[in-house]
């Protein structure tokens, strides 16, 4: 097949998706295979699976292949992670729009979100996810709480808004991650987010509190973000123990 751009390959792939030649559930071919195939670079085909992704027709993780997750594109977004470099993929596949940087105090409701006691201060740098690959209706809302001594990370965020903020820590103050927790529960969305979501106040959503640790299991980021329901989908995959 002659050499094809990653918009024409990503196309045949999605037709032979549709198609139920590749069913879902199933692993398409390796990349290097695909590779083979299209007579493609691996930088040609890692565009094409990106597109694929962002459709949701499927998912990606190191180590295991690309997993077919629908037969046809989905009207959101499919983060699937598996670990902390899988988050890094999605933070700069997705852009930031800072709304706010500022310091705040949280109240006694707040701070059971967060997991802090009441009146914890906080640096928290407030910002829209936005698809960078089209033009689209927000991902979600996300409010990120640091350690006011990284007062500088404010400034910093502005300037590279395809970068996690914990990446941007680590550059700066050498404060590395270990380790995420992750909460997910079903909310709605808040009244004051509903203009900048372009969503109904109140319409179903999900709320997702992640918390950094570094090595000393010491929390040093947390955020929570709010996805209006239909536009996000959380996916992850068990595995049966050998016994």
């Amino acid at each position: 097949m002659a050499k094809a751009q990653h918009a024409e390959i990503a196309r045949d792939l999605a037709e032979h998706i549709a198609s139920g030649r590749a069913p879902v559930g199933s692993l398409l071919p390796t990349e290097l295979e695909l590779c083979g195939h299209y007579d493609a670079t691996r930088y040609t085909m890692r565009r094409a699976l990106s597109q694929l992704q962002e459709q949701g027709l499927i998912s990606r993780r190191k180590n295991v292949g690309s997993r077919v997750e629908a037969m046809r594109p989905t009207g959101g977004f499919t983060q699937s992670l598996a670990s902390v470099e899988d988050l890094a993929q999605f933070g700069a596949r997705h852009v930031r729009v800072v709304r706010d940087v500022s310091q705040v105090v949280v109240d006694l409701e707040q701070a059971g979100v967060l997991g802090c006691p009441g009146g914890t201060r906080w640096l928290r740098i407030s910002s829209l996810r936005m698809d960078g690959a089209r033009k689209s209706r927000p991902i979600g809302w996300t409010d990120v709480y640091v350690d006011p001594a990284y007062a500088e990370v404010g400034a910093l965020v502005r300037k590279e808004p395809q970068t996690l903020i914990s990446a941007l820590i680590e550059s700066r103050y050498g404060r590395r991650i270990a380790r995420i927790r992750q909460d997910i529960r079903a909310t709605a969305v808040p009244a004051h987010l509903a203009e900048e979501l372009e969503a109904e106040a109140g319409s179903p959503a999900l709320q997702i509190v992640r918390r950094y640790l570094d090595a000393a299991d010491e929390v040093f980021e947390i955020t929570v973000t709010i996805h209006p329901a239909e536009r996000f989908t959380f996916s992850m995959e068990l595995n049966r123990t050998r016994d």
